[in-house]
């Protein structure tokens, strides 16, 4: 993957993280207040707990911490996985941020 495609691919991540932050406040009883900082998006939801979300352009990854622990995902056939169990990004924040918020959340590419 060139860096171009490397950044595409990234930035298309963080935008529907951001936009599935809003989907949800919008459509359900929660609060995530999601600030987005040049290549990275911090998730804080109401119990002040945080997901950071952010780009590791050298490495061509992105990067998650939440309470669980962090986690490296790496683009491969079309979608972003863990680089330690193949598990993919989207349904990892969905579940991190599900666990965090007390109440189930749906993060998905296309939200």
């Amino acid at each position: 993957m060139t860096d171009l495609e490397y950044q595409n691919q990234a930035e298309r991540v963080l935008k529907a993280v951001e936009e599935a932050c809003d989907r949800l406040n919008d459509e359900r009883d929660v609060d995530i207040d999601n600030q987005r900082t040049g290549g990275m998006v911090t998730l804080t939801f109401s119990n002040q707990s945080q997901i950071i979300i952010n780009l590791q352009k050298p490495l061509q990854e992105i990067w998650m911490a939440a309470r669980a622990g962090g986690f490296h995902y790496k683009f491969n056939s079309g979608q972003w996985l863990d680089t330690k169990d193949s598990r993919e990004f989207y349904a990892n924040l969905s579940r991190y941020a599900s666990e965090q918020a007390g109440q189930a959340l749906d993060f998905a590419a296309n939200a």
